[in-house]
């Protein structure tokens, strides 16, 4: 039955409201609705109303949880990043070797955005190209992974595995890389297997910070 009396019951204190159980639960039913919408439609041709009847909800419920269309993508966008990277550092944290850490959050970006066509095409087609507060936001992520390389580089610095170096520099340098490969992909009329990518482009940013190539070919293969 769909939901229509949303803003219901006794304000913040309701479990139907914002921070209820029931509001949480609906927000994010919201937000899953709103994915494969977006997906399936795009950002511009999506409607409030189509993602109100994906929610098996009320459009005036979509509007309680999110004033506009570009809040509830907004919302998407950080929380699909929040979810990717928590899902780097869990990979990271099974490695000792700096070398390797930073190879396996390259691996664990670049097999996210394989395994997920829609949610890369969200990210980096749709977004960018959906107005000026997306691209700030698509800013803000890029420096959030080229951070969370950065940091995995000065690592291997610190431990002498390789020399010194501007390791935010590399760092957005390795994402920038990443980035174009995976939109070349997207945009492909008959893209091959993004995974198949892998080797040669870990081969290249490894060597770019100063990595040997014989610790390059002692690293797991993936």
């Amino acid at each position: 039955m769909r939901e229509t009396d949303e803003a219901g019951g006794s304000g913040l204190m309701s479990d139907a409201g914002p921070g209820g159980a029931r509001g949480r639960r609906r927000r994010e039913r919201i937000l899953d609705a709103a994915f494969h919408v977006f997906a399936r439609l795009g950002y511009r041709e999506a409607a409030m109303d189509e993602i109100a009847r994906q929610a098996d909800t009320s459009k005036g419920g979509v509007y309680f949880h999110f004033p506009t269309k570009e809040a509830i993508f907004l919302e998407l966008m950080e929380s699909t990043a929040d979810r990717l990277i928590a899902k780097v550092e869990r990979a990271v944290a099974e490695e000792v070797d700096p070398v390797a850490q930073a190879d396996a959050a390259l691996r664990v970006v670049l097999g996210t955005f394989a395994g997920h066509r829609s949610m890369a095409h969200l990210l980096l087609i749709d977004a960018p190209a959906a107005g000026r507060p997306f691209r700030r936001q698509i800013d803000r992520l890029h420096e959030r992974f080229a951070g969370l390389i950065a940091r995995y580089l000065d690592e291997a610095v610190g431990a002498g595995l390789i020399p010194p170096l501007d390791t935010r520099v590399a760092g957005a340098a390795w994402f920038g890389a990443l980035h174009e490969i995976v939109v070349r992909w997207l945009l492909a009329d008959q893209p091959g297997r993004l995974d198949d990518a892998y080797p040669t482009l870990r081969a290249l940013l490894l060597r770019s910070v100063g990595v040997p190539d014989e610790r390059i070919a002692a690293l797991p293969p993936r």
